[in-house]
């Protein structure tokens, strides 16, 4: 397991010459699980979308799949989504990855921690506060944390939580996605961690998780491009609408759950909204309360994305979308291989 490069000192926590070792062209070796991925990609949960037969397929096709644990309804449910992965995934098979909302109004957490305790969950990813309980829970039964960031302050708290590695949600991603430029963060956090670390952000083609490598991270997320997918647990007009959609369809706003996130305009729209004019939102009303969001649900049908909807143009099976991307990776990789090299 890589460990944190990180050392405390006046406040700030410092860049450390082992950076500097750091194979940049070919990246250094993954720790377990993650090591054993056809393709270098995280498929990102969504919220409602990701489901058990949306995780086989990416595991399948060798990149990482993952589900929020609030999708599995009833929290009863978890297990049985659990079971059902692991019982289809063989040796040959990438992990998967659960999503856990460390936020205090998710009053599911520990049950669902209890649960990916019991199936041994190889991969927790988690978001919206430092994760330290979290932490010390996963790395018991052997697993992993990768922790959503936005921002240098958020992943400097993470780290100090003990995460093994760093989720960043740039600009463009799809849901509660930050403002960075990918090439920003991605800079600024590799002077403090030379761990693990996932690039999110309007990423839907082979080509870009190597542009994501080229500039210091290890992995792409990719979450927008899964959602025109046949397994996908989206609506038809959903998937449609990404496939229609370009960037400048795609709108920023606190209005919808209390934290900034990007939404498709036609989507809100099609609600009576104008999606140009929202109203400001109240942060602290944001609820992951189980009860609450079921009993009220006036946004069921505005839906997120991220910038690179442009980039997808027909829904597809997952595997297709995989050995699509696959190949375009390597094709990146053979056009920019210097002349000469095998």
């Amino acid at each position: 397991m890589l460990a944190p490069v990180i050392a405390q000192g006046g406040g700030r926590v410092k860049r450390m010459d082992a950076r500097a070792a750091r194979l940049q062209d070919a990246g250094m070796a993954l720790p377990p699980p993650l090591d054993r991925l056809a393709l270098p990609v995280i498929g990102a949960p969504l919220f409602i979308v990701s489901n058990p037969a949306l995780v086989i397929a990416q595991c399948r096709a060798g990149i990482v799949g993952s589900f929020p644990a609030l999708n599995a309804r009833p929290k009863e449910a978890l297990d049985e989504w659990l079971t059902r992965i692991t019982a289809a995934l063989g040796p040959g098979d990438a992990p998967y990855a659960v999503n856990q909302i460390v936020h205090g109004s998710n009053d599911r957490l520990q049950h669902d921690l209890d649960v990916c305790a019991k199936h041994r969950v190889p991969i927790v990813i988690t978001s919206l506060r430092a994760p330290g309980e979290v932490v010390r829970a996963v790395h018991g039964w052997g697993g992993i944390v990768l922790h959503d960031v936005t921002n240098l302050r958020h992943a400097q708290k993470a780290l100090e939580a003990g995460v093994d590695g760093l989720i960043l949600v740039a600009a463009g991603a799809g849901g509660h996605a930050g403002t960075l430029s990918p090439f920003a963060l991605v800079d600024e956090v590799r002077r403090i961690f030379d761990g693990p670390l996932v690039l999110s952000g309007s990423i839907t083609q082979g080509r870009q998780v190597l542009a994501a490598q080229a500039m210091g991270a290890d992995l792409a997320y990719i979450g927008t491009r899964f959602i025109a997918t046949a397994e996908a647990n989206a609506a038809e007009a959903y998937k449609r609408m990404i496939v229609e959609s370009q960037a400048a369809d795609i709108v920023y706003t606190p209005f919808f759950s209390g934290v900034a996130g990007n939404y498709l305009k036609p989507s809100i729209a099609a609600q009576g909204l104008d999606p140009d004019a929202l109203p400001s939102a109240d942060k602290s009303k944001m609820t992951f309360n189980a009860e609450e969001r079921e009993r009220v649900r006036p946004w069921r049908d505005i839906w997120g994305a991220g910038q690179g909807v442009g980039g997808i143009a027909e829904v597809l099976p997952a595997a297709e979308v995989i050995a699509r991307l696959k190949a375009d990776y390597l094709a990146a990789r053979r056009r920019l291989a210097p002349p000469g090299a095998a």
